[in-house]
């Protein structure tokens, strides 16, 4: 497992206490499970195998935490080791390594995503619209499939010609603008 230098600052920033906390956790799950990726989510750092989250680990002004990801938490504050303020509050070492082991395969027993969504065709009109407007082409089609679909959906939805008309204008307008359908409400 490689380490990411990331992660080396976020236990480096955290408070003196959680230090050696985040630090012997993250040595214990470099050594329960060799194929882990770390990488850094939720602005926590995380280890993942196989693409799943396995164990996560978050500092705090007066605690850390150890997340073992789909364990039932039992105690006080995030993940199921309570809130941690030394090394003695973590379980002994061969309890940790055996937990942390059996999560990817109760990972891998969950039921598998979903297939995805097909695609949407695109109405006549709006694609001729957006023949009309490179811009708009360019950026409906760089679009993730789930952007496009709420554009396509949208327009699909409107029960007059001249509303599907209006919605059509002020997708190119907005495409021609790089937006996506609900970019007022992502954030800045």
């Amino acid at each position: 497992m490689t380490r990411d230098p990331r992660i080396d600052d976020y236990i480096a920033k955290a408070a003196s206490f959680a230090q050696p906390i985040l630090t012997h956790a993250r040595a214990l799950v470099h050594q329960a499970l060799p194929e882990a990726e770390e990488t850094i989510k939720w602005g926590m750092p995380h280890f993942t195998v196989g693409g799943k989250n396995v164990v996560g680990l978050a500092a705090f002004k007066a605690h850390a935490s150890v997340v073992i990801h789909r364990e039932e938490r039992t105690g006080d504050g995030m993940g199921a080791l309570g809130k941690l303020t030394s090394l003695a509050d973590l379980p002994p070492d061969s309890e940790l390594i055996a937990r942390f082991q059996s999560r990817p395969a109760a990972l891998a027993t969950q039921r598998p995503k979903a297939a995805p969504k097909a695609e949407l065709p695109i109405p006549p009109a709006f694609a001729a619209a957006l023949d009309a407007a490179p811009a708009a082409r360019a950026a409906f089609d760089g679009f993730a499939p789930s952007h496009r679909r709420e554009y396509i959906e949208w327009i699909t939805q409107a029960k007059r010609e001249e509303t599907q008309a209006k919605r059509i204008a002020q997708a190119v307008e907005w495409l021609s603008e790089g937006r996506k359908r609900n970019w007022k409400y992502e954030k800045c």
